[in-house]
């Protein structure tokens, strides 16, 4: 389920419905169903995300890619691969946004 609050979740605010139904249905049935692993789902996630070049959500799945076990050298792989059926500059874009989830949080 996504983990923000009301407060700091800017789909909540604008499309209450439609954060309900991601939060219920695509976080809580789909994510959660056990006919593919959280990490198959997260390759699956961010290999889409790069492929159809949508940067403003592919740094939260990179994130639980991250947290579900995709290392570095497999985000940097998926790009590589992506980069020949999906185009260059997509994956050259992704590079950047692999590169920022993999640096450590601050706590600043």
């Amino acid at each position: 389920m996504i983990t923000k609050t009301p407060q700091t979740h800017p789909m909540q605010k604008v499309a209450p419905k439609l954060f309900e139904i991601s939060d219920r249905v695509l976080f809580g049935e789909v994510w959660g169903s056990e006919s593919l692993s959280k990490r198959d789902r997260s390759l699956i996630t961010v290999a889409a995300l790069i492929a159809m070049y949508r940067p403003e959500q592919l740094p939260f799945h990179l994130k639980k890619a991250i947290e579900n076990g995709i290392s570095a050298e497999e985000l940097g792989e998926i790009a590589t691969h992506l980069a020949f059926y999906a185009g260059w500059p997509s994956a050259a874009s992704a590079c950047n946004l692999i590169e920022t989830a993999l640096q450590p949080e601050t706590g600043a």
